[in-house]
């Protein structure tokens, strides 16, 4: 799927993305400030996560729940200085649950990612317009 829009047409983004029924790992690629945690806000939102979502960019990872006993994990691996780390943390445990799991920089941990994930790749455009890639 790829999809060109502005930041109010969001939710409708957010429900075409959930729409192609991607993998439940989806790694969020794109520069710095163009919108990845705005996106999976949004995201969350429609999968009935209720709470407020914040960027784990210190905790490394936020839990929300979507319904009891279902939990959204979100991360954000800017910080880690390596792999290790995140083994460390047990991302793994994470990764292997069955759960939703958005992660931010995956590319730090690229190779502790299970095969089966989707990808998604948000571009920012010259007239403040997004274009958005799911693979």
């Amino acid at each position: 799927m790829e999809i060109t829009f502005s930041l109010n047409e969001i939710n409708e983004v957010a429900e075409k993305i959930l729409a192609q029924n991607p993998k439940k790992i989806i790694l969020f690629n794109g520069e710095m400030g163009v919108g990845k945690t705005t996106l999976i806000k949004v995201l969350a939102k429609k999968l009935g996560v209720t709470s407020p979502t914040s960027s784990p960019t210190f905790s490394l990872v936020n839990e929300y729940e979507i319904t009891p006993n279902q939990p959204l994990y979100h991360f954000d691996c800017y910080r880690l200085n390596s792999e290790t780390e995140a083994l460390d943390m047990g991302i793994d445990e994470y990764l292997y649950s069955g759960n939703w799991c958005f992660i931010e920089w995956a590319e730090k941990i690229e190779n502790l990612i299970p095969i089966d994930h989707s990808i998604l790749t948000i571009e920012l455009l010259p007239d403040e317009k997004r274009f958005l890639k799911l693979q």
